[in-house]
């Protein structure tokens, strides 16, 4: 079960997507939007978002380590616990709009569909590292995996899933996908490929009308 963001009138939004989709540049363009409209707004990012959880970061990127997938879990939801805690859930409790670059579905996608480990059985240890807080909104940016790896080229530096192979970021985007059907009701799944201020336009529209649903 999938509860919402419980106390107060703030909204929690997720975005997603594979390597390379433009989530950053998504989220920093959205804020900029709803902020210019009045609201308040807090970006937050996982894995990192607060001291505890950078440190996390960069030994869950780095691509001197070869992490088993059960690890990969506990570190990536040992950040994730730290963020919630002392970030979003105080945001959310004073109506805050909080944009979070990845969130508990990237677990599913990457360590789930990507790893092969049990999609149930991630979510409980998902949901209980965000003491039940779940997304109101998801926005899924949806690009094919060779764009993917164009971009990830033309940036330079990968860090550790960046270096997983094609077969691997296939099944994370297929298991993105199948999460957008099966939460279609907080799922909107947008073009990565669209020239990007028509994105922040199309998403920030779309986050507008889910804030004005929660009041």
């Amino acid at each position: 079960m999938f509860l919402g963001c419980g106390e107060g009138y703030g909204v929690l939004v997720t975005f997603e997507g594979i390597e390379g989709a433009g989530k950053s540049t998504l989220v920093a363009g959205v804020a900029e939007r709803l902020r210019s409209g009045g609201e308040r707004v807090l970006v937050a990012k996982e894995p990192g978002g607060t001291e505890f959880g950078e440190a996390v970061r960069a030994l869950f990127l780095d691509p001197a380590f070869a992490v088993d997938p059960v690890a990969e879990v506990m570190l990536i939801n040992a950040s994730r616990a730290q963020l919630v805690a002392e970030v979003i859930a105080p945001a959310l409790k004073t109506g805050t709009v909080v944009l979070c670059d990845r969130f508990y579905d990237s677990t599913i996608a990457y360590q789930g569909f990507g790893r092969g480990l049990d999609g149930e059985e991630l979510l409980q240890i998902c949901l209980a590292a965000t003491h039940r807080i779940s997304p109101d909104l998801t926005l899924l940016i949806d690009i094919p995996v060779e764009v993917s790896e164009a971009r990830v080229r033309a940036r330079g530096g990968k860090d550790r899933l960046e270096l997983e192979n094609a077969a691997f970021h296939t099944r994370v985007r297929d298991g993105y996908l199948a999460l957008a059907a099966r939460f279609h009701q907080r799922y909107v799944t947008l073009d990565g490929v669209k020239e990007s201020a028509l994105l922040v336009r199309e998403a920030a529209a779309i986050v507008e009308a889910r804030r004005v649903e929660r009041l």
